[in-house]
């Protein structure tokens, strides 16, 4: 007995294969016959970077996680953005992902779950009605529902969505003298970027990279994907510390909407921006890297010297916790004390130079474990 298809979304199928078409077949024909100029090319990044920050700085990292608080203008100019993004309303979008991180890689209730395949998890999820009974269920955004904003943007989608996708490349168009070159380049070819380097994060940030924090779900990172989506391909730290309004949380790591973020803080735009804490951070990367060597090390048969190597591990791996722990603690400590400015007192002299001792410390059993660990990743 087969299985029947849940029935196809039609508008959706619509709106994707035709802005797909009109972006890879009449555009560069326009290009070849008529061109393009740098006000033009100009225009299409600003757009498609309006969109893409709406989504990852709005619908994701402030409404979907609440990772940071932002003030009503901030809310209103992503609210904009997401509805010229056409990825749904906030209160949709907030829902599904909500679900999506609570029951990750479970086909029968991840929206998008990546154990589906490709395909499903980048675009044939909103191709049929799978999972039609959460449709209208926004009872896990209740905190949401509060939020006027959200609400408007929610009442009044289409008519927004519309607005924006229609009028904003006419205008440029108007403005600049070619209007069918706005259609094309500021309206269809960024809404087809904007699309398809959103859906890469449920797709291909849960298939190609690496997880340096967890396997027990698919998330992955991948700095190119980063690149492309804004700073969202750190994904694999992101299912793990979901609530840490970074993505890229080393100083090098491309992640444009923590920059963002943290930039409007610095003018009350934003604030409570919230972080995990470093020490767990190490400690989840320690664990990983432990539980790769170990089952690597048991694919061994058993000996005596496979016995040695895997009690030398769980040395090194409870002292590099022990030493993250103490440097932490009084890192944090360190903290306090400069905060009530104490710094000046004895105690607090002596302390300072057991902090840096505990720091130096650390240092060498990190440099000790990854020579350790090298030898077998």
């Amino acid at each position: 007995m087969t299985s029947t298809k849940p029935p196809v979304l039609w508008l959706n199928v619509a709106i994707f294969a035709l802005t797909f078409l009109v972006a890879v077949v009449a555009t560069p024909l326009y290009g070849y016959f008529v061109g393009f100029d740098g006000a033009q090319w100009l225009m299409l990044l600003i757009a498609f970077s309006f969109c893409g920050m709406s989504i990852t700085a709005g619908y994701h990292r402030l409404w979907s996680h609440k990772t940071y608080e932002a003030n009503a203008v901030v809310r209103f100019i992503f609210a904009i953005g997401g509805a010229f993004a056409l990825q749904n309303s906030i209160l949709h979008w907030s829902s599904d992902h909500r679900i999506h991180h609570r029951y990750v890689d479970n086909n029968d209730k991840d929206p998008y779950s990546a154990k589906m395949g490709f395909f499903y998890s980048h675009i044939g999820w909103m191709l049929r009605e799978y999972q039609a009974s959460r449709y209208s269920d926004y009872s896990n955004c209740r905190d949401l529902q509060k939020d006027k904003i959200v609400m408007w943007q929610h009442k009044f989608y289409v008519p927004l969505a519309i607005l924006t996708n229609i009028g904003i490349p006419l205008l440029f168009g108007f403005v600049h003298g070619d209007i069918w070159g706005a259609l094309l380049l500021v309206g269809v070819v960024r809404l087809v970027l904007s699309h398809h380097t959103t859906f890469f994060i449920n797709s291909l940030a849960h298939i190609w990279g690496s997880q340096p924090y967890t396997e027990k779900n698919t998330a992955r990172d991948n700095g190119l994907l980063a690149f492309l989506t804004f700073g969202e391909g750190y994904h694999n730290f992101h299912h793990i510390f979901e609530n840490d309004y970074r993505n890229g949380i080393r100083w090098w790591q491309f992640d444009p909407t923590k920059w963002l973020i943290k930039s409007l803080s610095w003018v009350g735009a934003t604030k409570n921006l919230r972080i995990s804490p470093e020490d767990r951070i190490e400690k989840a990367k320690a664990r990983m890297l432990h539980n790769r060597v170990q089952k690597k090390l048991m694919t061994n048969l058993a000996s005596q010297s496979t016995e040695l190597k895997l009690a030398r591990l769980d040395e090194e791996y409870e002292q590099l916790l022990q030493k993250i722990a103490d440097y932490y603690d009084a890192k944090k400590r360190l903290l306090e004390l400069k905060k009530k400015k104490l710094l000046k007192h004895y105690e607090s002299f002596e302390f300072l130079q057991q902090y840096k001792a505990m720091k130096q410390r650390l240092e060498e059993q990190q440099r000790s474990w990854h020579q350790l660990t090298a030898q077998y990743v």
